[in-house]
């Protein structure tokens, strides 16, 4: 077998069978094949595309390149949870505790974001002393006794999807249905969970731009997953404006922590409502939606969410006070309203726009190499069919500024990404579809 005439087979239109995706991947990994003969390779699926088989065992290939995770010593049903990511998408510390609470176990690896937004992971280290660097024995430990860890990903974990990722990232082959899906798949599929639920984010702040794309990836996924046994679900959920009100990470954790209190942005609450509803929904904890709600009620009314996250914080060497006092986050030195100049209805907001003005105060990573800030960031004050008046307050921005001048470059974005009309927008919905 020769990787020449795979690249061959599949740029003249052909299906790769199962043996010749394990030599291809199999050889990629070990360094047999050479970076610029799989990057033809990548090319060739950009433009013709993988059918349902091939993809799914490259994804089974990329899972089993590397080790993975033991859950089967972890007692109850193990659940997991990915967002394509998006601003102000800070779901994963609401959702988590308020799983555990339920019983459910949850052993997430997370990373950290690279460009506008910080990952779960930054978001965390917001508390004092919290670390992901644990050993595998501490996390399978700590998912038994208090229900919930997450840790950073492993290197050893689905290796050749980091290889693979790396190099599709330089060659232009990163927007293909199969090859994102095969990815985000190989490493959830290592990770051991046996219910997953994929929170595919779509609009102008998410990786996919249009509700056809979302749909398309997520049935993908949601396909690869149950062909490997797993119990899935893809909730497709708005991102044309940030998720929330917050954006950077302490204030992030923050606004996760007021939704734990039961004192969470409308939106945002909702979100957490459907995810874990869909949960109790498919682990047979709720045999309808309403009942899912009411038990979530309950779980926040006792705030057993935020015991949940407290203790979780506290065993990966966080301050456990300031969950229940976060006053003593990282606070910025400065902040500054930014007001409106016009009078009119918030009809369209550039979400990314948001994120990189965030990431312009020291919230996100523009290289890999760059320190976050967690106290800086944006808190919105309004957004999409809201009402302002002619120099109301638009947003609240958080930075630290040894010089004490404001960054004017990051108000001038903010501003621009806000569009201000006579007539009441439309409501876009916040969930846009289920598949499962």
């Amino acid at each position: 077998m020769r990787m020449y005439d795979l690249i061959m087979k599949k740029r003249n239109g052909y299906a790769l069978t199962e043996e010749e995706i394990k030599y291809m991947i199999s050889g990629y990994t070990k360094g047999d094949i050479p970076d610029y003969q799989m990057s033809a390779f990548t090319m060739a699926v950009y433009f013709r595309g993988m059918n349902e088989e091939e993809t799914y065992h490259l994804t089974m290939e990329m899972a089993h390149s590397g080790e993975l995770l033991d859950l089967s010593g972890i007692p109850g049903i193990k659940v997991d949870k990915h967002s394509t990511g998006g601003v102000g998408d800070k779901t994963s510390l609401a959702v988590m505790p308020l799983l555990a609470s339920f019983g459910l176990k949850s052993a997430k690896m997370s990373g950290r974001g690279l460009g506008h937004t910080g990952g779960t992971v930054d978001k965390l280290e917001s508390f004092s002393g919290f670390h992901t660097e644990i050993s595998m024995e501490q996390f399978i430990n700590q998912v038994k006794d208090v229900g919930i860890s997450i840790i950073g990903q492993t290197k050893d974990l689905a290796p050749a999807d980091k290889k693979l990722y790396a190099l599709r990232d330089v060659t232009a082959t990163v927007e293909n249905i199969s090859l994102i899906a095969s990815s985000i798949m190989s490493k959830k599929l290592a990770a051991g969970a046996s219910v997953i639920l994929l929170d595919v984010k779509t609009g102008s702040g998410a990786f996919m731009k249009t509700e056809a794309d979302s749909v398309a990836l997520a049935e993908e996924m949601v396909k690869i997953g149950k062909n490997a046994g797993r119990t899935m679900i893809a909730v497709i959920s708005d991102m044309n404006q940030p998720l929330g009100n917050a954006v950077g990470n302490a204030l992030e954790v923050k606004e996760a922590i007021a939704t734990l209190n039961g004192e969470g942005p409308e939106d945002f609450t909702k979100l957490v409502y459907e995810i874990v509803s869909e949960f109790l929904l498919k682990t047979g904890l709720a045999k309808s939606k309403d009942e899912a709600f009411a038990m979530i009620d309950e779980k926040i009314a006792k705030k057993e969410g935020l015991e949940k996250l407290a203790l979780f914080v506290e065993a990966q060497g966080g301050t456990k006070e300031e969950v229940y006092h976060p006053e003593l986050l990282p606070k910025a030195e400065y902040v500054m309203e930014i007001k409106s100049d016009k009078e009119g209805y918030i009809s369209h907001i550039q979400c990314e726009e948001i994120g990189i003005c965030s990431m312009m105060l020291g919230g996100g990573r523009e290289k890999k190499e760059d320190i976050i800030d967690p106290a800086v960031g944006i808190v919105l004050s309004k957004k999409v069919g809201d009402f302002v008046n002619d120099g109301e307050t638009l947003a609240v921005m958080h930075y630290n500024s040894a010089t004490h001048t404001p960054p004017l470059d990051a108000v001038k974005r903010f501003l621009s990404a806000y569009t201000i009309s006579d007539e009441k927008p439309v409501k876009l919905p916040l969930i846009y579809k289920i598949i499962d």
